[in-house]
């Protein structure tokens, strides 16, 4: 049985691990080609092995990228494109989280958030869209979060990177509406992947005055049906996205929020 992606060359950012591993792993049952990249070049080549080991049909790679820089991420695209073809597909997943109150957001956090979420999402997107539109398919997908729909305490750099993303996804929708690429964002609700690390859950006890045990619950008690979304929520909205059957779906920004956002 053809998967709905079958052929299709994919590109992942931030692929090595969390929403983008998730994406990645979809994908390849869909029967798409898939390079992962990922600033952890090991990681990400060791993600592409573990997908192969999983099917003999497998065609995926892995490719070391730092998205705020336009060489590698030229880099990332031309490798790509040796190995597995044209992207037809982008799915700019790599991110950058710091809970901080404004007071405590250094320049450097600022600059790195907005480095990753934002600018990364720009030079990634600027590199495939001149082949997607020559040949006249593409789809790109952009992660943003429920936090780039509603603003949120102590994430004053992560909500302005991800409120970003959405109005990058859909001044570039409107560039491309005539060139056959569609361009949406998908906004996560929480998903408890690697990111909410020690560091991270510590941060946001501090922030919430609780212990650091308790937050996981809390977090989940707010969400409307209690409980946090998986990689394979986030994976399936951004895999029909990709599809053919998504082909006048443009400019979007589809919450997977369990409720908690609805707009």
């Amino acid at each position: 049985m053809r998967g709905m992606l079958e052929n299709r060359v994919a590109l992942i950012t931030g692929g090595a691990r969390g929403i983008g591993k998730g994406i990645a792993a979809r994908f390849v049952a869909e029967g798409a080609r898939v390079a992962i990249a990922d600033l952890n070049g090991e990681g990400a080549r060791n993600t592409a092995a573990e997908l192969r080991a999983s099917s003999e049909a497998c065609r995926a790679i892995g490719v070391p990228v730092d998205v705020t820089a336009a060489d590698s991420v030229r880099r990332a695209v031309e490798e790509t494109r040796t190995q597995l073809g044209e992207v037809e597909i982008l799915v700019n997943s790599a991110g950058f989280s710091k809970i901080a109150r404004i007071e405590d957001t250094t320049e450097e956090i600022w600059d790195r958030t907005l480095a990753i979420n934002l600018k990364g999402v720009f030079l990634m997107c600027r590199e495939v869209v001149p082949a997607m539109k020559q040949s006249g398919w593409g789809r790109i997908i952009n992660l943003s979060s429920q936090s780039g729909k509603k603003g949120n305490s102590s994430y004053t750099a992560y909500c302005a990177s991800k409120f970003g993303v959405i109005g990058l996804t859909q001044a570039l929708a409107q560039e491309l509406a005539e060139d056959g690429v569609t361009v949406n964002a998908v906004c996560p609700g929480v998903v408890f992947t690697e990111m909410w690390g020690p560091e991270q859950v510590a941060d946001y006890a501090r922030k919430r005055n609780m212990a650091p045990e308790d937050v996981k619950e809390y977090l989940t008690s707010k969400i409307p049906m209690k409980r946090a979304a998986t990689v394979e929520d986030v994976a399936a909205v951004a895999a029909f996205l990709a599809s053919d059957d998504a082909a006048y779906l443009t400019g979007q920004s589809y919450n997977v929020t369990g409720g908690t956002i609805m707009h």
